[in-house]
């Protein structure tokens, strides 16, 4: 296997997505195009707010992501969480390191809609 096919999985568990979308490719590019918007959305809304926001908007992002099988997202989403309990510092660094998550989820997502 290379190294890009293993990125792509750390990024998307593919299989994952094809289990929930029940092998409906038309479904699983719906479901993708709805988490790029929404995870986009979200870590914006995340650089806005306080750290009761971030912990509100990063525990709606961990389950989308963990719905598609976005796994790097997920966990950076749940690390985000615990940091919002934190200082201002923990919490933006955690911010910043789940936007870096979801940069490369997005990048995968537009790779695999343009592939059709």
């Amino acid at each position: 296997m290379d190294s890009a096919v293993k990125i792509d999985e750390a990024v998307l568990d593919r299989s994952h997505l094809s289990r929930m979308t029940l092998g409906n490719r038309d479904l699983e590019h719906e479901v993708l195009e709805l988490f790029d918007r929404q995870a986009e959305l979200l870590v914006g809304r995340m650089r806005k707010t306080d750290g009761e926001g971030v912990l509100a908007l990063a525990h709606a992002l961990k389950g989308s992501a963990a719905g598609i099988g976005a796994g790097a997202v997920a966990r950076a989403a749940e690390a985000t969480e615990r940091a919002a309990r934190g200082s201002a510092e923990e919490c933006t660094a955690a911010v910043n390191r789940l936007a870096d998550a979801v940069t490369q989820a997005r990048a995968l997502i537009a790779e695999l809609l343009r592939q059709g």
